[in-house]
């Protein structure tokens, strides 16, 4: 049977208000505060992994300094390393670099024949055949130059004679030489560029061609 609220008594009034009230807060309660009160419980572990994480690597903060210095270091060895033994041939930069210190010398390149190169594991050789001709203190000079460039070369099949004779030093062509050059001498040059190591070959099946 249904019954208005007004007709209850006062007391039966505050009740179902009471109930009402309750009903309400758990119903907010599991709709909406233990939902945030679920995201709080999540954020604060969140927070405390965080907190944990930075106290770690707060222990290596000191470190930096050192491991900055250690990085620095290998750089520097690294670009030291490059200019010893390039990445890449580097040809065209090879060639000013030999002609560059010709001049310094005070001596004459006069050619570049380039020779099939030879490939190692982790480098390759670069070979060109000169012939040089200038004074004779000249060519010493340039071949202690060359001898303490940052690039590895090496200097072989060397042949000298006087510029009156430049045949004996097996230079291809002969000279319009001025007064003060003396000597010819051809010889090859030998430099390196490094790469990475070639891939095995893949083993061969019994019975197939090779």
């Amino acid at each position: 049977m249904d019954t208005n609220f007004t007709q209850l008594s006062g007391l039966k009034q505050w009740g179902v208000v009471i109930l009402g009230g309750a009903l309400v807060t758990a119903a907010l309660y599991f709709t909406m505060f233990k939902s945030q009160s679920e995201k709080n419980v999540a954020a604060e572990k969140a927070l405390q992994t965080k907190v944990r994480e930075n106290n770690e690597l707060e222990s290596y903060r000191p470190k930096l300094k050192d491991i900055d210095r250690q990085l620095a270091n290998l750089k520097q060895q690294l670009d030291i390393e490059r200019r010893i033994v390039p990445d890449d041939p580097q040809v065209d930069g090879f060639i000013e670099m030999m002609d560059s210190e010709a001049q310094k010398a005070g001596v004459w390149l006069r050619r570049y024949s380039a020779k099939p190169g030879a490939t190692k594991e982790y480098y390759s050789e670069l070979a060109f055949d000169m012939d040089l001709d200038g004074p004779y203190y000249g060519m010493l000079n340039f071949f202690d130059r060359v001898g303490h460039l940052d690039r590895i070369v090496n200097i072989g099949g060397l042949l000298v004679a006087s510029t009156k004779k430049a045949n004996e030093a097996k230079v291809k062509h002969s000279y319009q030489y001025a007064p003060n050059e003396s000597v010819a001498a051809s010889f090859t040059a030998t430099t390196y560029f490094s790469h990475d190591a070639a891939p095995a070959a893949a083993p061969i099946a019994p019975g197939a061609k090779r």
